[in-house]
């Protein structure tokens, strides 16, 4: 078993604190990676909270991991020694279902997460808040050179799960794309869209975020509680991608879509949505849901991210200082992701 250092919740609602455990050992079909940074994602606090299903603790948080190769399993071709690489919300799927042939991965019956997870001999998964994980080759990523590695961590959550969307429901040149929300989730849409070729309007309860919005390539910003300027982009566009965690009502929202207009959500607010029938009716306007890209599909969104230099906005700490970032971000306290140093570790 290989030795592993890391931090822990030992249980709901505790903070973390610093805890040695056990991975198991390099397979033939195995990478070892040296975890370098790994990204903070919301899941983590919904995680440890316990906010959306019981969890497995001891829980190691992270599934934002980027590190370099340092063990390769006898069998295992795709990467070597020295390769930067990244793991992101799921370690393992079943492989045989139709998700899994069909690239949907993350959507498999048998699918494991990265942490927070049973993997299938029933052992605990823990994920990036430690120094080191082994994973199968075929669930780790290849990320170029180009990028910065700290800010290409988020990519591997808050950068697919915007992109998949995108690519999916074809945004590009000629569309009008809204964003709700620009926080982790929303500053990675923005820079896809705009990449992509839409124009990009991004929508916020926040003022003072204009003119980071207009930083990030926004062509438009919009602020969701003037009712005026509601009123001024009524029926104005194809696609409106909302990435807001927080509950709110997205019928003002929705009204701002043409018709067959696709309101697409990534955010995953707690409670459910109350949707006006006649919203979606009038201009027979879809609602959608996206999760977590597949492998095949996180692969080339990193690849495009090399290509375009697209990485988030981030800010580094040291890993003792991870409670704290927990607070400030149920604030909305960060432009735009937490990324943790872990040689702080």
């Amino acid at each position: 078993m290989i030795q592993t250092k890391g931090y822990a919740a030992q249980a709901t609602n505790e903070q973390l604190q610093p805890w040695n455990f056990e991975r198991r050992e390099v397979g033939n079909h195995d990478v070892q990676i040296e975890i370098q940074y790994c990204g903070v994602c919301h899941t983590d606090i919904h995680n440890l909270k316990n906010e959306w299903f019981p969890g497995i603790f001891p829980m190691v948080p992270g599934h934002e991991i980027v590190g370099k190769i340092i063990k390769v399993g006898d069998h295992a071709k795709k990467f070597k020694i020295g390769d930067l690489a990244g793991v992101g919300t799921y370690v393992d799927s079943c492989r045989e279902c139709e998700d899994c042939k069909n690239g949907h991965e993350v959507f498999c019956a048998e699918n494991v997460q990265t942490y927070n997870s049973l993997n299938r001999n029933g052992q605990p998964t823990y994920g990036g808040y430690s120094n080191t994980i082994v994973v199968d080759e075929d669930y780790v990523f290849r990320i170029s050179e180009k990028l910065d590695l700290a800010a290409t961590a988020p990519l591997l959550c808050a950068g697919v799960t915007t992109y998949s969307p995108l690519k999916k429901w074809k945004v590009g040149k000629g569309h009008k794309l809204g964003v709700i929300g620009l926080g982790g989730l929303g500053h990675m849409a923005v820079k896809f869209g705009v990449a992509l070729g839409a124009e990009v309007t991004v929508f916020s309860t926040s003022p003072n975020k204009e003119e980071d919005a207009k930083k990030l390539g926004a062509h438009h910003f919009v602020v969701s509680k003037d009712e005026e300027q509601m009123k001024a982009v009524f029926h104005s566009f194809d696609f409106i991608l909302d990435t807001v965690s927080v509950n709110h009502d997205i019928n003002p929202l929705i009204a701002v879509l043409r018709t067959n207009g696709v309101y697409i959500n990534v955010g995953l607010p707690s409670k459910p949505w109350e949707i006006s029938s006649f919203s979606v009716v009038v201009g027979n306007k879809v609602i959608t849901g996206s999760g977590h890209g597949g492998l095949h599909e996180a692969q080339q969104m990193l690849d495009f991210c090399a290509e375009h230099n697209i990485v988030s906005d981030i800010e580094l700490i040291d890993i003792k200082d991870i409670d704290n970032a927990f607070e400030r971000l149920e604030k909305g306290d960060v432009r735009y992701r937490f990324v943790i140093d872990m040689s702080t570790l």
